[in-house]
């Protein structure tokens, strides 16, 4: 008789929801599927941006992680500790969790105290309280000038901040304060969502300001004013603002770190087909990783790709231990919808693996692309919970 096996994700996000369901669903109930999360709910994080200009609430885009149990995952609600990766055991709480197979899901330690007054100065739209407080601002800002900030690189949702700034402008019309009301973005990068390629930026970039928003690329922040309401910007420059959303900056969680599974880039490095750490059965996904691509530019931090490298790590676990099926290797194809406001958006998609440069298409934007997101959305909440 085989002798059960003990999976253990942590992360209770995108890719770690979509592993620890996959890999109890294929199982045998004589192994164990555990998942590791601090938060009670999940927050499909995506549609942030709808909840920071109102088109949303809470728990219309979040999901208590406590129904998992009904398919038989055991969910652990407590912060990591410790990760030792060469004896794969887990420290959380009060409890040692000894595992056969890990997968690190915990993506990106967001750090918005690493840039002086930025916290007091703005909101982080990348959390739920964040686009809370945004929205509650908005709602009372009837005129002045409106910053979206890049906080530094990389971040998650490559498209994210140029959405903002977008659906701001048109909230700005919707409310009959286009005249009043202005919005600009500033951003360390030589161009919108440059891992896609020139042309593909340029689109983006184009489609942006025709919004009419200001569009500030390497404009890297070094510190925020929080009273004089003024961002002080490495090349010297200066940015007044009344309202500012930021992006804040990222890192791999201090516990990834102090376990030895990050590189050189700061992230995890993992073989880019089958997502394996240089620890035997430690496996990692999504924002936590660093994949450098053929450009030399790491494969972009979304939840499209932590979606993907999820189902073939979960496939690969499994055949691991059943012997069933055949190992599967992550391709390197991704997608995502961007919002323009006005119900529209565009849509782009490409192999991001591809040589000798990532192949990525940009659809322009239409009202059936908006819904197509409306529609993506709820589907995902459904099928995972």
């Amino acid at each position: 008789m085989i002798a059960g096996k003990t999976v253990l994700v942590l992360g209770g996000g995108i890719g770690g929801i979509v592993a620890a369901r996959l890999v109890r669903k294929r199982l045998p109930r004589a192994h164990r599927v555990v998942l590791v999360e601090r938060e009670s709910q999940h927050v499909f994080a995506p549609s942030l941006l709808w909840l920071m200009v109102g088109a949303r609430r809470q728990q219309q885009i979040s999901r208590p992680l406590a129904s998992l149990a009904k398919s038989g995952i055991e969910l652990v609600q407590g912060e990591v500790d410790r990760i030792d990766p060469t004896t794969r055991s887990v420290h959380v709480g009060d409890q040692n969790i000894l595992a056969d197979y890990i997968v690190v899901a915990l993506g990106a330690e967001l750090a918005p105290e690493m840039i002086p007054g930025l916290v007091q100065a703005g909101h982080n739209f990348y959390t739920i309280a964040g686009a809370q407080s945004f929205d509650r601002a908005r709602v009372e800002l009837r005129q002045g000038r409106v910053v979206v900030l890049v906080g530094g690189i990389p971040f998650k949702c490559p498209a994210a901040p140029y959405e903002a700034a977008m659906l701001l402008a048109a909230d700005a019309r919707k409310r009959g304060l286009h005249e009043r009301i202005t919005v600009d973005l500033y951003t360390p990068e030589m161009g919108p969502m440059p891992v896609a390629g020139s042309k593909v930026s340029a689109m983006v970039r184009q489609l942006v300001e025709s919004r009419g928003v200001g569009v500030h690329t390497e404009h890297m922040v070094t510190q925020v004013d929080p009273s004089a309401r003024l961002i002080h910007f490495e090349n010297g420059a200066n940015a007044r603002f009344d309202l500012l959303a930021y992006v804040p900056p990222h890192r791999a969680p201090a516990v990834v770190r102090a376990a030895g599974l990050t590189g050189e880039t700061g992230w995890v490095p993992v073989n880019r087909q089958t997502l394996e750490t240089k620890f035997p059965g430690v496996y990692a996904i999504g924002d936590v990783t660093g994949i450098p691509l053929v450009t030399g530019k790491p494969l972009p931090k979304a939840g499209v790709f932590a979606h993907g490298e999820a189902e073939v790590v979960a496939n690969n676990i499994v055949h691991a231990i059943t012997g069933k099926g055949a190992p599967r290797a992550f391709d390197g194809h991704g997608a995502c919808f961007i919002e323009i406001g006005d119900g529209r958006a565009g849509f782009g998609s490409g192999n991001f693996l591809a040589e000798p440069a990532p192949d990525v298409r940009l659809r322009q934007p239409g009202r059936m692309l908006h819904l197509g997101k409306v529609a993506y959305e709820k589907y995902w909440l459904y099928r995972w919970f």
